[in-house]
């Protein structure tokens, strides 16, 4: 028995021993972030300037792989059952925390299966209609689409997203009767958006705001609580016919559940001075995008909060996956 124990002690110490060791040495080789989105949508974005930075900072690749399917179910399981070593990461949105109380069945548990390591960024979006819809308020189309119930559809890039999240509580909020229309990515919603196959989308100021300033979408509001500086002539949602109105995206980075707190901790210190550098913080601000500061314990009641801020509004809205 003394032997055994013994023997288990020294397994112990050998396993703390190699643990410190890998962490000491991170990174030594390629890192890769998981994008469970469609590429060229925030997420995509804004994953590549951290992989850059990154790179720079610590001198590895940073490899960022865009995996998009199923509301970002497919990337984000492919990261839960990944190595927990700090060379799989997985860039992350509110549709994470939407997703707990929206999809039951989803094979991993955000806050079981992850460890947080840094939040990113915010931003408002904003909803656009195709000029073919006539209308150019937001009034107008809630009195179009009171008259015509269940004919306009709105496109988002899958069950869970903010964007899905946003018209869903517009739809609750006003009182309509609109279609979901859901794809594998914002970039396939976007494109038949702007092709007037669907009328309408909340979708990411930064990735819309151009669009609408070519005239090629009507923008009707913005969600945040006060106008957005790079869309500044939209009224928001909430002064433009729904009073009360707000809903934002945010991105943030997780790895595996078993990643070495100090791989967390030196992740975590290097985001946190990428999202505070001046020039990141003056181009994302022309950009709509709010840089967001926390620790690793900050961050995990952030999630928290969210998951239950997000489960209510899903009980409020009687939003579903199609």
């Amino acid at each position: 028995m003394a032997n055994l124990a013994r023997g288990l002690i020294a397994f112990i110490l050998s396993a703390f021993a190699a643990l410190s060791a890998s962490a000491q040495g991170y990174p030594n080789r390629a890192v890769h972030i998981i994008v469970p989105f469609a590429s060229g949508g925030p997420a995509d974005i804004y994953a590549r300037v951290l992989a850059q930075r990154l790179q720079e900072a610590l001198h590895q690749p940073f490899i960022v792989e865009d995996r998009p399917g199923g509301g970002s179910v497919v990337g984000t399981d492919a990261v839960a059952k990944s190595a927990p070593d700090g060379y799989t990461l997985l860039m992350m949105s509110n549709t994470h925390t939407v997703n707990e109380s929206l999809l039951s069945h989803k094979p991993f548990q955000l806050m079981r299966d992850f460890v947080p390591v840094a939040p990113v960024n915010y931003s408002d979006l904003v909803l656009v209609v195709h000029p073919s819809v006539g209308v150019h308020t937001l009034k107008e189309l809630i009195a179009l689409a009171k008259s015509k119930p269940h004919a306009l559809n709105y496109a988002s890039s899958g069950p869970g997203t903010p964007y899905h999240m946003a018209g869903e509580l517009f739809k609750a909020m006003a009182g309509l009767d609109i279609v979901h229309v859901p794809y594998k990515g914002s970039s396939g919603a976007r494109t038949d958006v702007l092709g007037g196959q669907v009328q309408m989308m909340f979708d990411a100021i930064t990735t819309m705001a151009p669009n609408v300033r070519a005239g090629k979408l009507i923008a009707l509001g913005t969600t945040g609580k006060t106008r957005s500086p790079v869309l500044p002539e939209v009224p928001t949602v909430s002064e433009a016919g729904v009073p009360g109105y707000e809903a934002v995206i945010w991105l943030g980075v997780m790895a595996p559940t078993g990643t070495p707190k100090p791989v967390l901790e030196l992740l975590n210190t290097e985001i946190r001075k990428i999202v505070n550098n001046p020039d990141v913080k003056a181009a994302w601000a022309k950009q709509g995008a709010t840089p967001l500061d926390m620790s690793t314990e900050e961050f995990a009641k952030y999630l928290h909060d969210d998951i239950a801020k997000w489960a209510k509004v899903v009980k409020i809205s009687g939003a579903k996956v199609d």
